[in-house]
């Protein structure tokens, strides 16, 4: 890691704690609508089904817009709450405007941008959408952190599609061999980036994982230690 010059980050579920901010939204929309539905209970079927969609995505089989409406779709079948499309696409859409609402981040997020900023030029890649990503970076209060912000909606290939990762390494104008990806995806943020050569951590903050293609880390602040 002593060549490293460039750290690019994932977004969500490294930096962004996705799930909670996701949690907060959802209780603020579905009560503000009135929806009858077990608070709890929604959130335990929707969490997979989303991070299904999202691997469709990811794998060009399914629209934004497809799997912002089919995510709730089925989500509201298999709880057997009577949805209209209306209502459906209403929540997705009040989802999208309140989500950079809240901004909680892991533990040691801006104690680890703080050490890091000057010592290394520090970037973003995200598979989230432009707009959205960026709001927020922005509300969470790291976006002067960062020199470049890479999103596949403005590349039009997401990781661990090659395109994006050349993309952002012209971008920084950095080799692979001197660039570090640091993220929570075995497939799009590590097996991506260390098909180009580029170092890679894994951030696996629920122990989810045990490989040796690069190292681990169960929580962020242990990340200064391999560098």
């Amino acid at each position: 890691m002593q060549h490293i010059t460039d750290i690019f980050f994932d977004l969500d579920h490294t930096l962004w704690d996705f799930e909670k901010n996701s949690a907060l939204t959802f209780k603020k929309i579905l009560t503000e609508n009135k929806v009858a539905v077990n608070f709890d209970r929604f959130l335990e079927v929707y969490v997979p089904i989303n991070l299904e969609f999202w691997r469709l995505f990811r794998e060009e089989k399914i629209t934004k817009e497809e799997l912002r409406y089919q995510r709730l779709s089925k989500t509201f079948k298999l709880l057997e709450v009577d949805a209209s499309d209306d209502l459906i696409n209403h929540l997705a859409k009040e989802y999208i405007t309140h989500l950079s609402s809240f901004n909680h981040l892991f533990d040691h997020t801006i104690e680890l941008l703080d050490n890091l900023h000057g010592k290394y030029k520090l970037h973003i890649i995200t598979n989230g959408f432009r707009d959205v990503q960026r709001r927020k970076i922005k509300a969470s209060g790291i976006f002067d952190y960062f020199e470049h912000i890479i999103d596949s909606e403005s590349v039009h290939v997401k990781k661990p599609n090659p395109k994006i990762f050349n993309h952002a390494l012209q971008l920084a104008n950095v080799a692979p061999e001197n660039s570090l990806m640091i993220g929570d995806s075995l497939e799009a943020d590590i097996k991506g980036a260390l098909a180009l050569q580029i170092n890679a951590i894994h951030v696996d903050l629920e122990k989810k994982h045990e490989h040796s293609l690069c190292p681990i880390v169960r929580h962020l602040s242990e990340i200064e230690e391999l560098l």
